[in-house]
């Protein structure tokens, strides 16, 4: 039986048959389009009999609707009078057995009874203008009346989708089910199902392919797996978001290509893995780099007296064609009008003066080449110009809009340049904080400042997620903007002769590459599961490698690399390849701690299979040390952690009697571990982290030695015991 209900908030009758009205779901046991019940009412004033017929029918978006048939007149829900007052009484009065003799007044009804209330029209979108002003908006289009009268631009904001509370709890529930899917690591999973499926973000949210970025074609040619279409195509700000804050971290573990909060892939942690611990003579924390950066000496840098710009232009060319390959966040055809706004105001506080020295300071560190190569005591290439834009940046950290976080970003690369990382991760939390204002309320953004802000925001999360990957920093909270911000597709020529090249081939690459490193993190080495079985260690690395091998295979051909051992001319190639083997190396590398646990695994030929490979790869990013000199701007202090990290895996397999089957000879590996650790020497000086990290190397090489004379004694005994 249906039951009415008086509903005071939106209409005098309201039939739900134990559902709201507003419930997409059918009433139960109805088979029907339309249910009727009827109903006799006796109204007690007039002492009379009315037949009332309840109809019930699904409205057109699954909504509810009802008709109450009195003496054969029908009446819809959305009519009011005193008679549907008295009939909602009188019914629910005779359903609960309560007398309806007496008045029940609402006090948040009007009590005349002879009006009908109609809802109040608003308009279904508010054009910007009346929003600001807070007044009703007619939604006239293309002009509102308000607009009309002021002769002002009406800009109608595009509605997005709504969501109400059971929207939101059904959305938190999926989420911790794709979280609790991604952590438990598909344990009882086997065979030849794609394993990513299940680890990649909601398909129907961002129409993902295994977690991929969006394929935003350059010249016909896609470098990345597709991701959502929508998404990369969404201006920025379109989509607003909440603002998680400094050092706050989202919960949700559904999208796995973001840095995880606590994972075990920092270089350090190697020290605590069988065989390669007792290579130290003490137990290191994985956090000491960090803690001998934050005792380290403050950067402190006077403006220069005097600033010799003669070779501004010189500078400049050099940036476009060496530096900016890597960042990709200076626009070549607006720099004239920047270098021509700067020489105005005299290189004087202003963002342009600032974007202008922080080139030239780059630009004349991609001339002099490696700060590994510069005598210890000598000053860094381009620290006057530095300096001078490191005196602007406190007005700029102030600002929230695109030229400030550009100044931030690119002040970080030079900060990375001079190894500074815990300095340049402090101008990341401001600029992260400048971007997720930016990227968080509607604004009407032209398609160049949408473009710069894109490539500031990428350039920002790889930064944070390269300093994360080593280091147990706070996150700064821009991840959750990872799935709706675009990639970059290139500027605006705005009729004007470019100052340089704008390439875009290294950026697309480094990012895709970038978020499967994380996604790497994220399954194999977050802590919730530390000691993965191999059934369920096996189908994820497949997976991984697969998707690896896929990145590989989409790179144009212009930034392709070989994998023969040969040596490359095109820095870009040369990085490339270097990262390349550094994600197999982490990919692999729980096999490696497998052995060193337990020699009879290798007798499993997967294992050993997945041993060799992680090795393979572990040589092939030491065998050539110089050739991580070319990505000294973007990657030196990086890049020694991850020559640490190898240097360290390779020493415990040379004295493990499985592992050092795989491995060249004993004299090779030798001449390998020497020239890192001469490298490692060079950038000693440049941080306190690259000084322990030589320090340890060198113990490390040294008990080697002495563990690897004392098995091979021991092994002559054996021989000549048994003999």
């Amino acid at each position: 039986m249906a039951a009415l209900t008086p509903s005071p908030d939106v209409s005098p009758v309201s039939l739900t048959n134990g559902y709201f009205a507003g419930d997409s779901f059918p009433p139960p046991n109805s088979n029907s389009k339309h249910s009727v019940s009827p109903v006799i009412v006796t109204n007690s004033h007039s002492k009379t009999k009315r037949s009332v017929k309840l109809a019930t029918g699904t409205a057109p978006h699954g909504h509810f609707r009802t008709r109450l048939t009195v003496n054969g007149k029908v009446r819809t829900m959305s009519q009011s009078s005193s008679t549907d007052r008295e009939l909602s009484t009188e019914v629910v009065g005779q359903q609960t057995g309560q007398s309806t003799d007496e008045p029940r007044p609402n006090p948040r009804k009007r009590q005349n009874s002879d009006t009908v209330d109609y809802p109040r029209r608003r308009a279904t979108i508010a054009c910007e203008i009346c929003r600001s002003r807070k007044s009703r908006c007619d939604g006239n289009r293309p002009k509102c009346r308000l607009c009309t009268e002021l002769n002002a631009e009406c800009i109608y904001r595009e509605p997005g989708i709504k969501l109400d509370a059971g929207d939101k709890l059904i959305l938190q529930h999926l989420n911790r089910i794709e979280g609790l899917i991604a952590t438990n690591m598909l344990a009882n999973s086997r065979g030849n199902s794609p394993i990513m499926a299940a680890y990649s973000p909601p398909s129907s949210v961002n129409g993902s392919e295994h977690g991929q970025v969006p394929p935003r074609s350059l010249n016909g040619s896609d470098l990345l797996t597709s991701r959502s279409g929508s998404n990369a195509s969404a201006g920025i700000g379109m989509t607003p978001l909440p603002l998680n804050g400094l050092g706050t971290w989202n919960h949700s573990t559904s999208n796995i290509s973001t840095m995880p909060r606590k994972h075990t892939t920092p270089a350090l942690h190697l020290l605590k893995w069988p065989m390669i611990e007792n290579l130290v003579s003490r137990p290191y924390d994985p956090q000491v780099l960090l803690q001998e950066e934050m005792g380290r000496e403050p950067l402190n840098l006077e403006p220069p007296q005097s600033l010799n710009l003669n070779q501004i232009d010189k500078y400049a060319h050099a940036f476009f064609e060496r530096v900016n390959i890597w960042y990709a966040c200076v626009n070549p055809y607006s720099w004239r009008s920047y270098l021509a706004k700067a020489r105005g105001t005299g290189f004087r506080q202003s963002g342009e003066s600032c974007v202008v020295l922080l080139v030239a300071a780059l630009g004349s560190a991609g001339l002099a080449g490696s700060m590994s190569q510069q005598p210890p005591n000598a000053e860094a290439p381009g620290l006057p110009c530095f300096a001078a834009a490191w005196a602007m940046l406190p007005s700029l950290m102030t600002r929230n809009n695109t030229l400030s976080a550009q100044c931030h970003i690119l002040a970080s690369a030079y900060l990375f340049y001079i190894v500074r990382p815990l300095e340049a991760w402090s101008l990341l939390t401001n600029t992260s904080m400048k971007l997720q204002l930016l990227l968080s309320g509607p604004r009407q953004t032209a398609k160049n400042d949408r473009e710069m802000n894109e490539r500031v925001y990428w350039n920002t999360l790889m930064f944070e997620s390269d300093l994360l990957a080593e280091m147990d920093l706070p996150h700064s909270g821009i991840v959750q903007f990872e799935e709706t911000v675009g990639l970059p597709v290139g500027f605006e020529s705005e009729d004007v002769e470019p100052a340089g090249k704008d390439e875009l081939w290294y950026f697309l690459a480094e990012i895709a590459l970038r978020r499967l490193l994380n996604r790497v993190s994220h399954l194999i080495y977050t802590k919730n599961n530390p000691h993965m079985s191999t059934a369920a260690l096996e189908p994820i690395v497949l997976e991984l490698d697969r998707q690896l091998t896929q990145w590989y295979e989409n790179l144009p051909m212009p930034v392709r690399f070989p994998h023969d051992r040969v040596e490359l001319s095109s820095p870009i190639q040369t990085v490339l390849r270097l990262r390349y083997f550094a994600c197999r190396t982490i990919i692999f590398r729980p096999y490696i701690l497998l052995a060193l646990r337990d020699e009879s695994s290798m007798q499993d030929l997967t294992v050993q299979e997945c041993c060799r490979k992680c090795l393979e790869s572990c040589i092939r990013q030491l065998d050539h040390i110089r050739e991580h000199h070319a990505g000294h701007i973007p990657y030196l202090w990086q890049g020694a952690l991850s020559m640490v990290s190898q240097t360290l895996l390779i020493m415990g397999a040379t004295l493990s009697p499985s592992l050092s089957k795989l491995l060249p000879p004993q004299d090779q590996m030798d001449g390998i571990i020497e020239d890192v650790l001469r490298e490692i020497n060079r950038y000693a000086h440049l941080a306190p982290s690259m000084q322990l990290s030589a320090d340890i190397l060198r113990e490390a090489d040294l008990r080697r030695h002495m563990m690897r004379d004392a098995q091979q004694r021991g092994l002559k005994r054996e021989r000549a015991g048994f003999v």
